[in-house]
């Protein structure tokens, strides 16, 4: 799903999921279900759901995350210092292994497995949520449109790497600094108009 929505990102075709593996929770329908999912979603009887991605600026490059944004620590077993501010005001440092940076639809992946906020379909906010925080004070964090997250990297010695949808793109070494922002472009899910936010959060989460 991931691949399919980053493919058809900005060319204005919605991506509709078939779920053939265990979570599936972008996906419309089941396996048993394609048969007749899939020609009700090639008839148009589908809604098409924006979804926000994120922006984000790391060695003077800038990549377009669906689900998430990652920095983590760069050597297993080390923690970072991560120095974070939002919309320009300061919120500290925080030892952890790493900080997740998550648009609505990532919010149900890796944010919710470290006890990130679920943000349902229509938040145009991220979610900002630390990895094992070795602190009292460290809370998840939503953060709407037009405010960016910096985040430096203020370890000697250990790198964090900067992880995009999973995908490492880079490292940040001492005193660098990513940002996160929400992004211009919007991913577009389809659905069918029984599989709303709701319905699948019950199927996969409260089951």
């Amino acid at each position: 799903m991931l691949r399919g929505l980053t493919r058809f990102l900005g060319t204005g075709v919605p991506v509709i999921g078939v779920n053939f593996g265990r979570v599936g929770f972008l996906s419309s329908m089941g396996r048993e279900e394609l048969e007749e999912g899939m020609p009700r979603a090639f008839a148009g009887e589908i809604e098409v759901v924006e979804l926000p991605t994120l922006e984000i600026t790391a060695g003077g490059k800038t990549f377009v995350a669906v689900n998430d944004a990652v920095v983590a620590s760069g050597q297993l077993g080390r923690m970072v210092e991560l120095e974070w501010a939002v919309g320009g005001e300061d919120l500290g440092r925080i030892p952890c292994d790493g900080l997740i940076c998550s648009t609505p639809s990532g919010s149900t992946a890796y944010n919710l497995s470290n006890g990130g906020p679920v943000l349902m379909w229509g938040i145009d906010a991220m979610a900002t949520t630390f990895v094992a925080p070795h602190s009292l004070h460290a809370r998840p964090l939503v953060v709407p449109r037009g405010c960016r997250l910096q985040v430096w990297n203020r370890t000697n010695g250990v790198a964090a790497t900067v992880l995009v949808d999973g995908h490492a793109v880079g490292e940040v070494g001492h005193d660098e600094r990513v940002e996160v922002r929400l992004g211009s472009r919007f991913s577009l899910l389809g659905t069918l108009p029984e599989s709303t936010f709701v319905t699948r959060y019950r199927r996969v989460f409260a089951a």
